[in-house]
């Protein structure tokens, strides 16, 4: 078997990693789901399920539709909670083959700040990521678009983070004043180690026939191919803003191409996720294409490329 190329690894706000590819949150399940599928080794990191203080049964059914364009999800942020998390499934994560991001959502900061207390002495989780835009639950937008209640939220888990890197996951809402540039900022001087951008667009489905909607909780988000131009913009507009913070682009992944814009949009690393459900092992051959991509560069490292897009002068 041929070994990972090693102009692929990067070195993200600190943390040592095979590739740019990281598996999204709720996308592989909480860690070594997708292991009979896909080398998880090859990965730069998986990030598990959001987990609150408490379980969540999440939405009934239908949760999951496909679009024209990509899915249409409203889970709910279905967990069992941080006991249950610790318990049954960090006992395992020691045994994955890459690194583990654990995501963490919830209604207050003092959720929040509760589970990432919890999460911050586990040596298998060396990253957290903050959901704080999650589109399909009641009120789980407000952090993601508010700067001030987001800087909140940052420095009372960055309290709790003695020794764990702390990445905040964006929302695409965030336009006009403030923008996605002002709270990325707010995060970043807040404590933020690094930022995802960017979560799922709110969005909407209805059945003509029925006239009612697709999903269960009425709305819900949208990822796939459609969002990924979106995300793009949001993660160039980042990194003009905040050179030096290191950024996971997420959006509409479906092939190498795609990571490669998310690079040269100023993204250190790349989330996958809504293609893992067409296809799990999908990565390897992104990785591969991505690898010849360096060479028609004739690049060292994939962070030779990272923000290089030429802009008109």
């Amino acid at each position: 078997m041929p070994t990972q190329d090693p102009r692929l690894a990067i070195d993200f706000a600190g943390l040592k990693l095979a590739s740019p590819l990281i598996l999204a949150a709720g996308t592989a399940g909480y860690a070594d789901e997708l292991a009979d599928a896909l080398d998880l080794s090859i990965l730069g990191a998986v990030t598990t399920k959001s987990i609150t203080k408490e379980p969540r049964d999440g939405n009934p059914t239908w949760r999951i539709v496909p679009s024209k364009a990509g899915m249409l999800n409203a889970i709910g942020l279905a967990n069992p909670g941080i006991d249950r998390f610790a318990d049954d499934i960090v006992p395992r994560l020691g045994n994955v083959p890459t690194t583990v991001i654990g995501s963490v959502a919830g209604n207050a900061i003092e959720d929040y700040a509760a589970v990432c207390a919890r999460m911050d002495p586990i040596a298998a989780l060396p990253a957290v990521e903050l959901n704080v835009s999650c589109p399909n639950v009641h009120g789980g937008t407000e952090f993601g678009i508010d700067p001030q209640a987001l800087s909140d939220l940052v420095r009372a888990c960055r309290a709790e983070l003695a020794s764990t890197k702390l990445i905040v996951k964006l929302s695409p809402i965030a336009v006009g004043r403030p923008g996605i540039v002002d709270v990325a900022t707010a995060a970043v001087e807040a404590g933020a180690d690094a930022l995802t951008v960017a979560n799922t667009v709110p969005a909407m489905g209805i059945d003509v026939h029925t006239g009612e909607p697709v999903l269960s909780n009425t709305t819900g988000g949208l990822s796939g191919p459609a969002v990924h131009p979106i995300a793009v913009k949001l993660v160039h507009d980042v990194h003009r803003a905040l050179p030096d913070t290191p950024v996971i682009g997420l959006g509409g992944v479906m092939d190498w191409d795609d990571a490669a814009e998310f690079v040269l949009a100023g993204a250190t690393a790349v989330g996958i996720g809504t293609a893992l459900f067409a296809d799990p092992r999908r990565p390897k051959r992104l990785l591969r294409k991505l690898s010849r991509w360096l060479d028609a560069h004739s690049a060292d490292t994939i962070e030779a490329l990272r923000g290089t897009v030429r802009l008109p002068s």
